[in-house]
């Protein structure tokens, strides 16, 4: 599931300074970033919004479920109060700003930079102190719930330390625009508390046509995947209203770093901002994901953005897999091997002689599958885009396949096609079928794992192949799992933008 969190101060300012009414500023947002999810090719089962109504009950509902077991109490609260972040930050969580020329002295969060102000309210709050052992023993016992391992250990210091209780309301003279607490129209429910119960609403909480397990829907989710600075929300704030509820926990949060421009955080003010509509416009959405992926799919550190680095990956991909799609496809190549037996590249491996020059492609990829699977399920899709690339750059290297190319340099490219020459009356028709069943193969294999990665060109890949759509999966990506049917020529996977000359 995926959505759109509409409520909280931030969203109400943001609206008046349109001067339109939260709900119609909301609306505009949420079919904004829908269709950025379309454009994206990103599928959803379920795209929710906090402002439906649904929504508004199970977070009523669970206030009360919470509220019934004494674990809401009203009392007094002061700190550090960040509109952007929506969030409390106490006095370590913030530095002071000492004022220049154009700007007043102020205090920033140091795990966010935005702007904080000291605030001091009367507000209901939640016992989240009383969650604290039994939130450290769940994450001591699962060390892998948190990923990467070192957000886990942030998680496991921050639960070693004294903690204090959540406020969970905001005076509704300062926050209108929200989901009111219930009884009490003259709070508002904090924005947070509202936006975490979405993973609830989403499928159906509270869940009484089911017995109220939620298992029938898919509770607990397997997977969530979020930023890191918002990593408490979801790590302790979340999880401890899950245990009050007596609700399992998500089993696994897949906590990713940020995307930067020039080493430093995007922002409007600074001018540092990568458009991603434009990135997709330029460069078409299958490359853009690649680069996100094959730069940023490690999640451990920020990265960042590089219009040149994008370019250059795009070349990289397309180099090493639309080029080689073209050559082993021509019509040169399919003329050569037109009506003659092929056989079934498994049974070709079998009897391969050891001086061969597909052997060792064969050995490269005939465990590919299982490999990209065991790290898929570890999260390491970069390192799976590694193992992709070198596979191809193997296609890509000397007939003797020492060495592997460098992934960038497409100077090489199908430099084994071109030692070996199919195309060539020379060559011998045994040499060209073996070269041909190897390839087509390698690119079978590949198109099947790089479908969530690039989906669009993945399939047009699949489908120049003519492998069938219940041979598509996972199951089918390794060494003779699969067929091929009859191959299209002059398939052109891919169509980059022109590089713009220097002086």
């Amino acid at each position: 599931m995926t959505g759109t969190d509409e409520h909280g101060l931030k969203i109400q300012k943001a609206a008046e300074e349109r001067e339109l009414e939260p709900l119609a500023f909301c609306d505009e947002l949420s079919q904004h970033f829908r269709g950025l999810a379309v454009k994206a090719n990103i599928s959803n089962t379920r795209f929710s919004r906090t402002t439906e109504r649904d929504h508004h009950q199970a977070v009523h509902h669970l206030w009360r479920e919470l509220d019934s077991k004494g674990l809401i109490y009203k009392g007094s609260h002061e700190g550090w109060y960040s509109i952007s972040d929506e969030c409390f930050y106490t006095d370590s969580q913030i530095i002071h700003v000492e004022a220049t020329p154009s700007t007043e002295e102020h205090h920033i969060s140091t795990e966010t930079r935005s702007r904080v102000e000291w605030t001091r309210e009367e507000n209901y709050k939640f016992r989240l102190s009383a969650f604290q052992e039994s939130l450290l023993a769940h994450f001591q016992k699962h060390p892998n719930a948190i990923f990467p391992p070192q957000h886990h250990s942030d998680i496991i210091a921050t639960l070693s330390s004294p903690m204090d209780d959540l406020s969970v309301s905001r005076p509704s003279s300062r926050l209108s625009w929200g989901i009111p607490v219930p009884n009490d129209p003259e709070h508002t429910i904090y924005v947070w508390i509202d936006a975490l119960t979405v993973y609830l609403s989403a499928t159906g909480y509270p869940w009484t046509a089911t017995g109220g397990s939620g298992k029938q829907v898919g509770w607990p989710p397997n997977l969530q995947i979020i930023g890191k600075d918002i990593l408490r929300f979801h790590a302790i704030y979340f999880p401890a209203m899950l245990q009050a509820l007596g609700l399992p926990l998500t089993q696994q949060l897949l906590t990713h770093s940020h995307w930067t421009v020039d080493q430093r955080k995007m922002s409007k003010s600074v001018g540092n901002v990568a458009d991603p509509i434009q990135a997709i416009d330029e460069f078409g959405i299958d490359l853009v994901r690649f680069y996100l992926a094959r730069v940023g799919g490690r999640f451990k550190d920020d990265v960042d953005w590089s219009h040149e680095q994008l370019d250059k990956h795009a070349r990289e991909i397309t180099s090493l897999l639309g080029n080689l799609l073209m050559r082993i496809t021509s019509k040169k190549i399919q003329e050569r091997t037109e009506g003659k037996p092929l056989t079934p590249a498994a049974e070709a491996f079998k009897h391969m002689k050891e001086d061969s020059p597909t052997l060792p492609l064969y050995q490269t990829f005939q465990g590919l599958g299982g490999k990209v699977e065991e790290k898929m399920d570890q999260l390491m899709l970069a390192d799976v885009l590694e193992d992709i690339v070198i596979t191809l750059g193997k296609v890509c290297a000397s007939q003797n396949i020492i060495s592997v190319i460098s992934p960038f340099d497409s100077t090489q490219a199908n430099q084994l096609m071109t030692n070996t020459a199919p195309w060539a009356a020379t060559t011998d028709t045994q040499t060209v079928i073996e070269l041909y069943v190897c390839i087509i193969e390698c690119l079978r294999i590949c198109g099947i794992l790089l479908q969530p990665f690039m989906p669009s060109k993945a399939e047009m890949l699949l489908d120049a192949l003519g492998v069938p759509a219940e041979e598509r999966f996972i199951a089918n990506a390794n060494l003779g799992t699969g067929s091929v049917g009859q191959i299209q020529t002059g398939i052109r996977l891919f169509s980059l933008p022109q590089r713009q000359k220097t002086m």
